[in-house]
């Protein structure tokens, strides 16, 4: 059975091309516009495996949405990948510090995005 894999990001060229790469890997995909949006369609899922976020987006930041799954007990021990333009080190802190278990930045290769992904889903 298929990993399902949820994608935050308000750019929906970065959503098709990391969607692509991880049902090429295998993985099932979920696709969020922003943290509001991720939230909703996570009520309506069983199980998320591993979450993927950007940071800065509309209604609700990757830092806030990720603080938001820490805290449901549903959500609290997925895996939370930030894929991010953002590479200034507090907000990396910041992001480590909410939960995230890695901060990958754009522009990013789908091999090194894809390792990161396999080491945090659990078979």
């Amino acid at each position: 059975m298929a990993k399902t894999i949820l994608i935050v990001d308000d750019s929906a060229s970065v959503r098709k091309v990391v969607g692509m790469a991880l049902r090429d890997a295998g993985y099932e995909v979920i696709e969020a516009v922003d943290g509001v949006d991720a939230l909703s369609k996570m009520e309506d899922l069983k199980k998320v495996h591993l979450i993927i976020s950007d940071v800065h987006m509309p209604n609700m930041d990757g830092i806030s949405f990720l603080k938001e799954v820490k805290r449901n007990p549903r959500s609290k021990f997925t895996p939370v990948i930030m894929l991010t333009t953002e590479s200034a080190e507090e907000k990396i802190r910041e992001g480590k510090a909410a939960g995230a278990k890695a901060w990958v930045t754009k522009p990013f290769r789908s091999p090194k995005m894809l390792d990161a992904v396999a080491k945090l889903v659990t078979p």
